[in-house]
């Protein structure tokens, strides 16, 4: 098992990674606040993970909570249902919520423990890919409007991150492929090492290689680990961990929550960026196609749907990096190096959606 640590002083909190940890008597014990436990799961992973969940809570009151699959249930609806719930159970502000899913469950989860009598404990056990390397980590939590993406939300950080890497077993191929995307995502801002290691074993990590799966992992959240801890609330550094998210809320936006998986408009929005950056001068050619070769060979999109440039300009100002009426983005210097800025001209930027919506 490998051991992580997110440091934000009083409130710091480990990762757990490894595999065969759900079931194991005694991971959890630390980390709860109270006898009151509330799992809260999704209508696919229950069925396979909530009874071995169950049984490492010992003598704690666990109740849960199943909610449908989807990026489309993440709402303000689906919100209340796990406020309801808690309210039903009368549960106090020493109860600990428990996530087991993927990045719907933990950010809905999240939200619910940041509000409930303004804040209880919670837990997130991620069994998606992308949840394990990116969601579950960092305390961002919250539910989409329809006017964009995750809209609504609070930070709020759990006391453990606990992440069986064998949960990705049953994981499907899609959902796998999207949890990739965040990968790329930590070599591209920050590691030109680990995006070359990335090129030699994707294969591997599609294999669901055990080695590689869990270097992947410790690096990816070791690195968001790392800005977290310099940049909880996002006012600098932590934005650049959006690589590709501006321009891949605004294709989930438009196109229709849950057309296209989180990790596969940010692959597409990753390529966005960096056709934008070489528009700007930034980026040389081999990059971006380094970039585009490996996303494909992950099994993603590297170009969005058919969308209005309008429309898509419409979304993307809705971003929460806009300031000032500026869109704030992500762009990359080269492969490792990325910024946040909104210094280039506004022109460029409509360009640029014309060239890829309209060609």
């Amino acid at each position: 098992m490998i051991t992580l640590t997110v440091d934000l002083g009083e409130r710091s909190y480990p990762i757990l990674i490894g595999s065969g940890l759900l079931g194991r008597p005694g991971l959890l014990d630390a980390h709860l606040s109270g006898k009151d436990v509330l799992v809260i799961t999704n209508e696919s992973v229950a069925p396979i993970y909530l009874e071995p969940l169950k049984a490492m809570l010992g003598e704690a009151r666990v109740e849960s909570l199943i909610l449908p699959d989807g990026e489309a249930h993440k709402s303000l609806a689906t919100l209340e249902q796990a406020l309801d719930r808690l309210v039903e159970l009368r549960y106090a502000r020493d109860c600990t919520l428990i996530t087991l899913g993927g990045g719907v469950v933990g950010d809905i989860g999240g939200f619910a423990a940041a509000i409930y009598q303004r804040g209880v404990s919670f837990i997130q056990v991620p069994t998606t890919l992308l949840a394990q390397v990116d969601s579950s980590v960092g305390g961002k939590t919250g539910v989409n409007h329809p006017g964009g993406k995750n809209l609504i939300g609070a930070f709020h950080q759990p006391r453990l991150v606990l992440t069986d890497t064998d949960t990705l077993r049953t994981l499907p191929e899609r959902e796998m492929a999207a949890g990739l995307a965040e990968i790329v995502k930590y070599g591209l801002i920050q590691d030109e090492a680990f995006f070359v290691w990335l090129e030699h074993q994707v294969e591997n990590l599609l294999k669901r290689d055990d080695a590689s799966l869990h270097h992947a992992i410790r690096r990816s959240c070791e690195i968001k680990a790392q800005i977290v801890a310099a940049d909880e609330r996002e006012s600098g550094r932590r934005a650049l961990l959006n690589l590709g998210h501006t321009f891949g809320h605004a294709i989930e936006r438009c196109a229709g929550y849950g057309q296209w998986l989180h990790g596969e408009a940010v692959s597409a929005g990753m390529c966005m960026a960096a056709r934008f950056s070489a528009r700007l001068g930034w980026l040389s050619d081999a990059d971006i196609q380094r970039t585009e070769k490996l996303l494909e060979r992950c099994g993603l999109p590297v170009k969005p749907p058919d969308l209005d440039p309008r429309e898509f300009l419409a979304a993307m100002t809705l971003d929460k990096k806009v300031l000032g009426g500026q869109i704030r983005l992500v762009l990359l210097q080269s492969i490792g190096d990325a910024v946040v800025t909104a210094d280039y001209p506004d022109h460029l930027l409509i360009d640029e959606l014309r060239a890829a919506f309209i060609g």
